[in-house]
């Protein structure tokens, strides 16, 4: 078994899906998505899972609902960072 092809944190689908809907994806280059994606993740707890249908159809409505605010106010929080980081830089 290898833990990055069998195994992974559903939070990162929510992340790319929350930044998708808000064109954050055309609005930044790669290093300040990954960035971006990064300082999201680590403000979101890890809920592994190995196939995303799974989690998709056992997940109570109101646990997803929880989650995605979680998300955002986690891509609200990255978008904070980035712009603070972007007004130090010459």
């Amino acid at each position: 078994m290898k833990l990055h092809d069998d195994l992974h944190n559903y939070y990162e689908k929510i992340v790319l899906e929350n930044i998708e809907q808000r064109g954050l994806d055309h609005k930044y280059d790669e290093d300040v998505m990954a960035d971006l994606c990064c300082t999201a993740l680590n403000r979101l707890p890890a809920r592994y899972i190995r196939f995303d249908v799974d989690m998709e159809f056992y997940l109570p409505t109101d646990e997803r609902t929880e989650m995605e605010a979680r998300v955002k106010e986690a891509v609200d929080y990255a978008l904070s960072q980035i712009s603070k980081k972007k007004q130090f830089q010459p």
